[in-house]
């Protein structure tokens, strides 16, 4: 399927690594301004603008932390002051801080839910307020199936990606008179710097579970974005694509 987007100005949170890194490569080979966003990994990001020396023209980076309010608020202003308001939103940053419930710290609790969950909150806010003026938009939501099944040691995760869940479901139905939709990706295992901790007899482990019997590739992922962030999705919101290879 050729996806087509010139014209269109998408965001990209945490678009410069992983999964977020290929939604935005995606998204600049069919014709979109992309503004990826990053947090702390500079040098990633670097290498990413350099990667893509190419689209120079409409590939903009830009640091911010999602879990502060006002630093979402300047950003979005920003973009608004430079760029127009965005059609697409997708947010593809998140955190894993694992640990049984009975010994997790509380900081690793709160840290996982402000950015995961908080922070998706802070960006929906923000989206929505700008493309309710344009009675248009897509926001496509990276989640987990672990927020569905659960994993040993990631309450956290699991919880914080549930919620992203639940908060898609809710904002799709208020958002759904101004023609803007609101969806989910829900990817399995992606092999990413994302599972790199993992030793190589978890990963077995884990294909073994997968009916494909091999992880995802950022690829895998980064097209049905693409399909929920079109046009000719618009009469999908509120829903949950599972890419798990049949976990």
């Amino acid at each position: 399927m050729e996806f087509y987007f010139k014209g269109q100005t998408a965001i990209v949170v945490g678009g410069t690594r992983g999964i977020g890194r290929a939604v935005s490569s995606a998204l600049l080979k069919a014709g979109a301004k992309v503004l990826a966003t990053y947090q702390n990994n500079q040098e990633e990001a670097q290498k990413f603008e350099t990667s893509n020396a190419t689209h120079s023209d409409r590939l903009f980076i830009y640091k911010f932390d999602v879990t502060h309010y006002d630093q979402v608020e300047a950003f979005y202003k920003k973009v608004e002051n430079e760029h127009g308001i965005p059609q697409i939103v997708v947010v593809s940053s998140g955190i894993r801080s694992d640990s049984i419930v009975g010994m997790m710290k509380t900081e690793d609790w709160n840290n996982v839910i402000d950015t995961n969950l908080t922070g998706t909150f802070n960006l929906c806010k923000l989206s929505v307020q700008c493309m309710m003026r344009e009675k248009y938009g897509r926001i496509i939501i990276l989640t987990s199936p672990i927020g569905k099944i659960g994993f040993a040691g990631q309450a956290n995760y699991a919880a914080s990606k549930a919620g992203q869940v639940a908060l898609v479901k809710s904002l799709s139905k208020e958002v759904a008179s101004r023609k803007i939709t609101v969806n989910c990706v829900s990817p399995g295992f992606i092999d990413t710097d994302f599972i790199s901790d993992l030793t190589e007899e978890q990963k077995e482990a884990y294909k073994n579970q997968i009916p494909l019997k091999r992880f995802g590739s950022v690829e895998d992922v980064a097209t049905p974005v693409l399909f929920l962030a079109s046009k000719e999705s618009s009469y999908i919101t509120g829903s949950v694509l599972e890419v798990t290879g049949g976990l």
